[in-house]
Parts: structure tokens; sequence; C-alpha cells
């Protein structure tokens, strides 16, 4: 049987899988995306039910059937062959991802995640329900594109608000990344609030910290590690100013990982990065979750085996 891991080429966290599964003697194939329709093949075909047939490459063949787990590592998009015109690469790569997509996903393998599930929890209001119904503290939040609404709200929040990505953090403009870290909105942020308008923002109450913690579950498994930070840009969010962050191991109060587990089962992922606030009366506030969100660093911080615990997942083939 054969752990299917779906990365990109570079890709250090993957490399780090590949080498502890290979160490457990698994078999393990790892391909990205981008190698179909060019370098990847794929044929399929439906008997009794169920899809039998092959992905091949010139160097590899993996039977659909032997595949015994799928690690979905945030592989490339489908490069098409060059020559073809928008309407022409807009319809094929729209019969690639269903059809590669839908192929893939309906083998009755385990998922690290299932495409479905992890796409169903990156609507962040979502998350935010979910958690609390599972018992989790979730900060006053607010979702709108109305500036008066956005001024009521804040003035009902006694420690301040911060405005935070809902989306992806990260925005490409003229070839250069950019990044939407979270921060807090002052007397003149809310005085002029141009551009709110135009699209949904989310709003939340300042949440007192003490620290933060990311608590990374794999299947059953459940790291976590507290976040220091030690400037003021980082004590708002750690990931502006790395250089000034510090971290341990911490162990989760027993209220937080049944909620935690709770959470993750409603949600449908067997992997996932949560983010809480830890407060001064040590009140652990929920922020959101990360389905693909990554653990390399952690790991080198704290030694937590979290490669080793991902691998053994994948592995076993079960949670």
């Amino acid at each position: 049987m054969t752990v299917l891991i779906l990365a990109q080429d570079h890709d250090r966290t993957a490399d780090h899988v590949v080498r502890a599964l290979q160490d457990m003697e698994a078999q393990v194939a790892r391909f990205d995306l981008s190698w179909f329709p060019q370098q990847l093949d794929l044929d399929a075909e439906l008997r009794d039910g169920q899809w039998v047939g092959q992905l091949r490459t010139a160097h590899r063949v993996v039977d659909l059937q032997e595949i015994r787990s799928i690690w979905y590592r945030s592989p490339a998009t489908f490069a098409l062959p060059a020559g073809m015109s928008g309407p022409e690469r807009g319809h094929a790569h729209r019969e690639a991802k269903v059809g590669v997509g839908g192929v893939l996903s309906s083998l009755p393998v385990l998922w690290v995640n299932h495409p479905a599930r992890a796409a169903d929890a990156v609507y962040k209001p979502a998350q935010l329900v979910a958690a609390a119904s599972c018992g989790l503290h979730v900060p006053r939040t607010l979702v709108s594109n109305c500036p008066a609404a956005a001024r009521r709200f804040a003035a009902g929040s006694e420690d301040g608000v911060v405005l935070k990505m809902l989306a992806s953090s990260t925005v490409h403009e003229d070839s250069v990344r950019k990044i939407g870290f979270t921060r807090r909105l002052g007397v003149a942020d809310l005085a002029d609030l141009s551009g709110f308008d135009v699209t949904c923002h989310q709003v939340q109450e300042w949440v007192p910290k003490r620290l933060e913690a990311r608590v990374v579950v794999m299947g059953q498994e459940v790291f976590t590690v507290g976040i220091h930070a030690a400037s003021p840009a980082a004590h708002v969010d750690w990931r502006s100013d790395h250089r000034s962050v510090s971290y341990d191991v911490l162990d989760p109060p027993a209220d937080i990982l049944t909620g935690v587990r709770r959470f993750m089962a409603l949600m449908g992922l067997v992997y996932g990065a949560l983010d809480f606030v830890i407060g001064p009366d040590g009140t652990w506030t929920f922020l959101e979750v990360n389905p693909g969100g990554q653990f390399g660093w952690l790991q080198m911080h704290t030694h937590l085996p979290m490669t080793e615990a991902l691998a053994g997942l994948l592995a076993e083939g079960a949670t």
C-alpha cells in the first residue's frame, strides 16, 4: 500500500515527512498537481462502483487501488501546455480539477485533509460558530462592509478592536508578496474608514493576552506550543516579528482539549493548526484554524515529534 503526497517540488516539510515514511519502510509516492497533464497522466475506470487505474509519470506508477492515504500538502495548480487560448486554458483547467480531483477525492482512503473538508474550513465565520458550539470561547466579532457598524462595534469593545483578514493574508501585487497582518484600529483609523464599504471586513474585540498558543492536531495526536511575543508588533500579530518570538511546550486544559477534538470532528478535519490567545486570567480564546497550517518551524524550536506523528498517521491510513 502506498502513501500519496501531493506537494510542491520545493517543500522542506514534505521532504521531512517523506524521509520519516521511508524510515518506517512505508511505500510513498510524491507528486505535484502542476505535473498534470504534461508530466503526470491519470487513467481511471469505474468498475463495480470503484475507480481502478493508475497515476503515471516517466519514473513512477501508482495503482489507485493501492493507495492507503493521501496528504494534500498545498500542491501547485495544473500546468497546461503553451499555445492554448484563454478560454481553452480555462476549460482545460476546470476539466482537470473536476477529473483528477473527482477521482482522487472519491477514493476510500484517509485524507489529510480531504479537499472538500479543507475548502469548507476556509470560512472563518463558520469556524467561529463551530468553535462556540463545541464549548470553546470565541471573541466578539463583526463581519461587515458598513463603516458605521464598525464604529458602533468598536465603541462597545472596552479594550479596543483589531482588523483581521477573512481569507488569505497574502496578496501578490506586481510580483511583490504582501502580507496583511492583524492590526489594532485606533481613533484615527475609525474616523477614516475609506474603502471599508467595498468588501467584507472582520473586526474583532482585542483580547488581552499573556501569550498565544498554536494547537497542532494530527489525527489523535495533539501538540500545543506557547508563543511568547517580546515586541509590540509581535504582541499584536506574532507573524509580523518572528525574531522577537520564543516558544515552549504547553499542556492545554482538559476542557480545551475536549473542545478542540469536538471542533475537529465537526469540521471533518484530520489535520489542523488552531490558534488561541491565552489571557492574563488563563482564559483560552479560539481565533481560527488553518487546515493546512505550518508546523515545521514549531518542531524545529520545540523538538516535538510532529513529522513522525504525521508520517505515522499516513502510514497507518486511519485516525
